[in-house]
């Protein structure tokens, strides 16, 4: 049974690294990355089946592919607590030579990175042939993907999302970061994309939602009942609500810190809002 405690502490630690990380380079993404800490801690720590020790061809394990790659903080973050490097490799995020680019990246090696990622839309066929790949050689487990709600104004996520209902690809979990927002304001404002819920059924796909995607314990509880769908002949997909710049307060609801660091003292604010729980850096 999951200790609910020891994530929500983890997640806490998660945002900490993700604002130091920011606000030392001045540049970086961490409205999305603070809205997607619980969903990252879940995963990484209770939901995937994954091997301890990385190996890029991921067989007889769970993989996942992060295709709006700008939220690189919470996804670096959550891989080093989890040990796939060092914690205080986190000090080199985007600088000159780091494995820890401002979106990921594959030619430095960096354990727990299967693609280069972040231009938006094409996470999902990715995805998809992983799965397909997992299919060919008889291995039983998942793949998971996260992708933003803006970023489904891209137009080959749909011809993706087509092609996995033509083709039964039922192992795949495909989850959405809904917070209603991107970079240049509101997703209605920018393109209104009506029900997402909806398109995705038209297009075949078994569709479930978690209400409160910053709950970790709500999202243990929705992606588990989304891995029990798997294996039924259709893809399943996940629409997390979340806010973005969750636990930050001044952060929070609003597109302005998309892409936008923290200066000193809105980072001593933001740490002090969330209090150190498992050691910083």
């Amino acid at each position: 049974m999951a200790d609910i405690k020891h994530l929500e502490d983890l997640v806490t630690q998660v945002r900490r690294d993700i604002l130091r990380m920011v606000h030392k380079v001045n540049s970086g993404h961490p409205g999305g990355s603070l809205g997607c800490a619980e969903f990252f801690v879940a995963l990484y720590n209770e939901l995937m089946e994954r091997n301890e020790s990385f190996e890029m061809d991921g067989i007889g394990e769970d993989l996942f592919f992060l295709s709006n790659g700008h939220i690189s903080p919470v996804y670096y973050s959550v891989l080093a607590r989890v040990g796939y490097f060092p914690v205080d490799e986190l000090n080199t995020f985007r600088l000159i030579n780091s494995r820890l680019q401002g979106h990921p990246t594959t030619h430095e090696g960096l354990p727990g990175v299967r693609i280069a990622s972040g231009s938006l839309g094409q996470g999902m066929s990715v995805a998809l042939g992983a799965a397909q790949a997992k299919k060919l050689n008889n291995d039983n487990h998942l793949v998971y993907s996260l992708h933003g709600d803006g970023e489904l104004q891209e137009g080959q996520n749909w011809e993706a999302i087509m092609y996995a209902a033509g083709n039964k690809v039922d192992n795949i979990i495909s989850t959405i970061d809904l917070n209603g927002q991107q970079i240049d304001g509101s997703t209605d404002t920018v393109l209104p994309m009506g029900s997402i819920k909806g398109k995705f059924e038209a297009f075949g796909w078994d569709v479930l939602e978690i209400k409160d995607g910053n709950n970790v314990e709500a999202i243990l509880n929705g992606m588990s009942e989304a891995k029990s769908r798997t294996g039924k002949g259709k893809p399943v997909c996940v629409l997390l609500h979340t806010v973005m710049g969750n636990g930050v307060d001044f952060m929070m609801h609003t597109h302005a810190w998309h892409g936008k660091a923290p200066n000193d003292e809105q980072l001593e604010i933001g740490l002090a809002q969330n209090a150190e729980t498992l050691g910083d850096y």
